[in-house]
């Protein structure tokens, strides 16, 4: 499981101009599954992340979690993350899971994350959709599990 989290001061997913998640504060979260991956990795990055301390403090340094600022999330999926660029120039996703298997671990991730206490918004799986992230910092963190 990979993920990229985004410090943001906005975010907002839309599908064909309508918006289908929107917050202020907090993160942009996108999560790529592979196809050995568990609900065991979903927990752990959900615990992970919503603890990192990324967030100013009212000393401007960067010592405070999602949980501590009240912040939001944003899920959003994508196999992408898991593109093997080493031959030619087309990315091959191969080492990306089936959606069968993708969705629903996307879904429980963005579960757990709301079981922490962080109120949680998702994209729309297998969707084209719009990701506005308006970084803050920029702050932005890879995590694999």
């Amino acid at each position: 499981m990979r993920s990229v989290v985004q410090r943001v001061r906005h975010g907002r997913v839309s599908i064909d101009g309508r918006t289908i998640a929107e917050i202020g504060q907090g993160l942009v979260i996108l999560i790529g599954i592979g196809p050995g991956d568990s609900e065991e990795q979903a927990r752990y990055l959900a615990e992970k992340i919503v603890n990192l301390r990324i967030f100013e403090d009212d000393q401007g340094k960067i010592n405070r979690s999602l949980l501590e600022v009240d912040g939001a999330a944003i899920v959003v999926s994508q196999f992408t993350l898991y593109a093997d660029t080493r031959k030619g120039r087309r990315p091959s996703f191969t080492d990306a899971a089936l959606p069968e298997v993708a969705s629903p671990l996307v879904e429980r991730f963005a579960q757990l994350l709301r079981e922490q206490g962080v109120p949680t918004q998702t994209g729309q799986f297998g969707a084209q959709m719009l990701v506005e992230i308006a970084n803050d910092g920029p702050v932005t963190i890879w995590m694999e599990r």
